[in-house]
């Protein structure tokens, strides 16, 4: 009885303590992220590592998606005879939504767990315990460069794939259906507001690169310093900054796009 009562409350306390540090955590990496740019070429060296990492999977990915946007907005928009309008339809589902949910998702299991599997490996092989021998912080040294790196990443990763899924959608919509390229453009152009549509987007993108970048960090960061702990830390990194996306995506959503 008294064990039953007592396993809620240690749950409990055991996640008001996680919440405690990981905002400390937070608020740390951002303070010395800033910091870090006095070291540039450490920034700059994770910058090429982490985006190397994702380029490819990212291109790919927002290829097809442009193909798939293009054929299913074809086909229900010929339904009330807008085919015109399939620019437009593709190109706000790109920068709304699709570009910087889909990236973030693709970058938290590509980039974040590689993060996650770095960090947690040096734990493993002392390289941290090390550092703070040599009165080195880690936290500065390592894990900063690399938490400013992919806040960065994101919102460029998230634009090539935003961009290549427009083309996946004009070789589908005009160069194998045979929509108006004119339509196409001009459609786009005249619908897409640079500062709601687009400038949200990249909110959303930026946000989603802090949310990826930290959980990677904090949950490789705390792992168990064997090679079963950072298997476990990096299916923690995926599970955890996915969903942390799409909760947020949510919420950014009603908050940016309520005309009401």
């Amino acid at each position: 009885m008294t064990r039953s009562i007592l396993s809620p409350l240690r749950m409990l306390v055991d996640f008001v303590v996680a919440v405690g540090q990981g905002t400390r955590f937070f608020l740390r990496l951002c303070g010395l992220g800033l910091l870090s740019l006095r070291r540039a070429r450490l920034v700059v060296d994770q910058v090429h590592f982490i985006g190397n990492y994702s380029l490819s999977i990212i291109l790919v990915s927002g290829l097809l998606i442009g193909f798939v946007l293009g054929l299913q907005g074809y086909y229900t928009l010929r339904r009330y005879g807008s085919e015109e309008a399939l620019g437009l339809l593709v190109t706000l589902s790109l920068v709304r939504e699709l570009g910087p949910v889909v990236t973030a998702l693709l970058f938290a299991g590509r980039a974040g767990t590689s993060l996650t599997a770095e960090v947690g490996l040096m734990k493993a092989g002392e390289q941290l315990d090390a550092m703070e021998m040599m009165a080195v912080d880690p936290v500065a040294r390592v894990l900063a460069p690399r938490f400013l790196a992919a806040v960065f990443c994101m919102p460029l990763l998230a634009a090539l794939f935003s961009a290549l899924g427009v083309l996946g959608g004009y070789l589908v919509g005009v160069e194998m259906i045979g929509v108006d390229a004119g339509a196409f453009w001009s459609q786009m152009q005249d619908g897409v507001d640079w500062l709601d549509d687009v400038g949200n987007g990249v909110v959303k993108s930026v946000v989603f690169g802090f949310t990826v970048a930290f959980v990677a960090l904090f949950v490789g960061y705390k792992a168990q310093a064997t090679p079963e702990g950072v298997a476990r830390a990096t299916t923690t990194t995926v599970v955890a900054a996915s969903l942390a996306i799409l909760a947020l995506d949510f919420i950014m959503t009603a908050l940016m796009f309520n005309t009401n």
